[in-house]
């Protein structure tokens, strides 16, 4: 995720980046599927989907800390 649209979502309401979140771990789900099947070529794109959930996660903990 780069840094403007991290800034981005910085902005969006706690509900919409908990539903961001839940799309996230479908995707996540379904390319841990594709791996596992053997169609998906790109091993690496797990990686950044749950390394983007955890950014998403963080600013969510954020706000509810405000």
């Amino acid at each position: 995720m780069k840094i403007k649209e991290l800034n981005d979502i910085k902005t969006k309401e706690t509900k919409d980046l908990v539903k961001l979140v839940e799309k996230q771990k479908l995707e996540l789900i379904k390319n841990q599927v594709k791996i596992a099947g053997g169609k998906e070529k790109n091993l690496k794109k797990s990686w950044g989907l749950r390394k983007e959930i955890a950014q998403l996660l963080t600013i969510i903990k954020q706000k509810g800390n405000l």
